[in-house]
């Protein structure tokens, strides 16, 4: 009889802890979506400077640079207007004046700016859904998951002189924790 009273108070236990423990598991689908959740409102990404305003190009030497600002016009994320056009006889030494203004498809993809210079994004990072999540819970409230995240060039990629990346992903390491009325939430990285 005592025997059976303490197996069953065993078992009893077991149940209860077992029951209490499964509102502080996670898994990597759950990690994931966390993560996701936190990129949408934290996304991570790469910047430039942009100059804009009234800008001058000099013949042979800036026809790199004039391409690359009449991709973005063809992609409406500037307008272009040709202030004053210097055409030299039989040179090539030609110069064009123009006023560059940023458009509203601009907009999500600057970050910040001045009078004639903005930051823009070059590079932005979202979440690799076929990369499994790996994640190692610390205690029973934390836990650490690191995911990897596909890099995805802007229009502005062709200005950012830093392309030191020679990867397509990078691989970033979030903190997990489990919060009473939220759930389980990114505390940092």
């Amino acid at each position: 009889m005592k025997r059976s009273a303490t197996l069953l108070f065993i078992l009893f236990s077991t149940i209860f802890m077992n029951g209490c423990g499964s509102e502080t598991s996670i898994n990597e689908n759950e990690a994931s979506a966390v993560i996701a959740d936190y990129l949408e409102s934290n996304p991570e990404y790469k910047t430039t400077s942009f100059n804009y305003g009234e800008m001058s190009f000099k013949g042979e030497k800036d026809q790199e640079e004039l391409r690359k600002y009449e991709a973005l016009e063809d992609n409406g994320l500037i307008k272009m207007e040709l202030i004053e056009g210097k055409k030299r006889f039989l040179s090539k030494d030609s110069t064009f004046v123009y006023q560059i203004s940023l458009t509203e498809k601009a907009a999500p993809l600057v970050i910040s700016q001045g009078k004639d210079k903005a930051k823009v994004k070059t590079v932005t990072y979202i979440l690799d859904e076929e990369k499994p999540v790996n994640f190692v819970k610390s205690a029973n409230k934390t836990a650490k998951a690191t995911v990897t995240l596909k890099r995805e060039e802007t229009d502005f990629y062709s200005f950012d002189n830093s392309k030191a990346s020679n990867s397509e992903f990078i691989t970033k390491t979030y903190k997990l924790k489990l919060k009473k009325e939220a759930g389980w939430v990114v505390t940092g990285e």
